[in-house]
């Protein structure tokens, strides 16, 4: 069973979501595998994986809004506070959501729903590049 890697890097601009789906797509359909699993692992702490909608973007505003509520960044509410005030709600944020997503590949594409994109969610108020090791393996 053949094995395919890559490392795509995402500049982001500080919080908020940043659609990786295109580019996961096309890695995907270069290597021809009919039917396998495409695996994603986000190499970072502050920062997470999500599918979501992504036909509406008012889903990924309510979603932002919804982190902000939930994880304020209030830095009187934390002991780890030496990178930042955003830094232990990007934490926290990371450990509520996901760094690893596994999605199968049935001819040739990685399957998604109809309105299901990819996203890198930045919980950290800066830019950032962040890092998100691929990898394909089928048939």
């Amino acid at each position: 069973m053949p094995h395919f890697t890559h490392e795509l890097s995402v500049s982001t601009r500080g919080k908020g979501f940043y659609e990786i789906t295109p580019e996961v797509s096309r890695w995907t359909a270069r290597h021809e595998i009919q039917q396998g699993l495409l695996t994603l692992f986000l190499r970072h702490t502050s920062a997470s994986l999500l599918i979501q909608e992504n036909a509406d973007p008012d889903v990924v505003r309510d979603l932002e809004t919804f982190f902000s509520r939930l994880v304020p960044e209030d830095s009187s509410l934390y002991t780890h506070t030496l990178e930042g005030p955003d830094d232990m709600p990007a934490h926290i944020r990371a450990a509520l959501t996901q760094t690893h997503l596994g999605i199968p590949i049935i001819a040739g594409q990685a399957v998604l729903g109809t309105w299901q994109g990819i996203y890198v969610f930045e919980h950290r108020s800066t830019p950032h590049q962040r890092s998100v090791a691929l990898h394909a393996a089928g048939e």
